[in-house]
């Protein structure tokens, strides 16, 4: 866990694909003071800004999409689980298009262009939510909580009707181990009778084997196969972690996820802050956890060439 609030160190500038668009963008990161927050800044529309936060939540159909007077900002989960995980708390994004770029479909390219950044810590305390009482969010068989603990734990359980996937189970302690090694590298997946229907909805525009794991059939269609073999669910803890990021605050409790997706985790988000004798915002524990150094590995990410067919 971090004393105090950080941003970035120097300006940083990146391009990639939007996966829903399918269009370059371009974003540019600049520190950002304390007690800022999180801000996108839509460069294309004169600098409109979008603060990320659950209430600016405005859609989650396969992604995480924030928002504020018809102005949107896509595909910000992935970005929002890195900085979760760097403990970054105060950044302006600057975006010339309606989405986060997708790179390789996971968090990693994003804590590397970070660790390549460096990180900043500010003069103030960072604050902390810490969770007292139970909330959960139960749906028919999909099932959301965070629960009261002395560390921040995920824990997911993922259960699909197919060969490839199946039940799978994963759970990590952040405050011990490493979100890099166990998480950042698992990419979002999806089913190539799917695709069809989502570029109907305009979505996956930009999707190929580049940025995501495809299933067809009893066949992983990527060449390289997966990168974990429980690569599914670590990569919907990733997702849980940038969806929570949203509360505005990292938080000290246990998640638990069944069957969960964008949509409950908002509106666990939006329980939570909406429950405030439930938890209490806190400076940093005392209860200081040893945090394993993370390992920043380079690594060579491609741009698209192979779209979905």
């Amino acid at each position: 866990m971090y004393k105090f609030q950080t941003t970035i160190s120097r300006e940083q500038k990146f391009t990639g694909i939007g996966l829903h668009s399918g269009k370059n963008v371009t974003v540019r990161l600049l520190p950002a003071e304390a007690n800022t927050g999180i801000i996108f800044v839509r460069k294309d529309l004169n600098d409109f800004t979008i603060k990320a936060s659950a209430e600016n939540v405005v859609n989650t159909t396969m992604c995480t999409v924030i928002g504020k007077d018809g102005v949107i900002i896509q595909t910000v989960e992935h970005f929002l689980s890195a900085l979760a995980a760097t403990g970054i708390d105060n950044l302006y994004i600057e975006v010339d298009a309606p989405e986060m770029p997708i790179m390789d479909g996971s968090a990693a390219p994003f804590i590397y262009i970070i660790s390549e950044t460096g990180i900043k810590s500010l003069k103030k305390l960072k604050k902390y939510i810490k969770i007292k009482d139970k909330i959960e969010i139960i749906e028919n068989d999909k099932k959301v909580s965070i629960s009261p603990s002395n560390t921040f734990e995920m824990s997911f359980f993922l259960d699909y009707n197919h060969p490839l996937i199946n039940k799978q189970f994963y759970n990590i302690d952040l405050g011990k181990e490493s979100y890099v090694d166990e998480i950042s590298r698992a990419r979002t997946f999806g089913f190539l009778q799917e695709v069809e229907k989502l570029r109907a909805m305009n979505l996956a525009l930009g999707g190929s084997l580049e940025n995501a794991v495809v299933i067809d059939g009893d066949t992983i269609l990527n060449p390289e196969g997966l990168r974990y073999s429980d690569e599914f669910v670590r990569h919907k803890i990733l997702d849980a972690l940038g969806d929570l990021y949203l509360i505005g605050y990292p938080v000290i409790g246990s998640y638990f996820g069944h069957k969960a997706g964008h949509n409950l985790n908002n509106k666990l988000c939006q329980k939570i802050l909406n429950t405030p004798e439930a938890w209490e915002l806190v400076e940093f524990p005392e209860f200081k956890v040893a945090k394993k150094k993370e390992r920043f590995t380079p690594l060579y990410f491609p741009e698209p060439k192979t779209a979905f067919c």
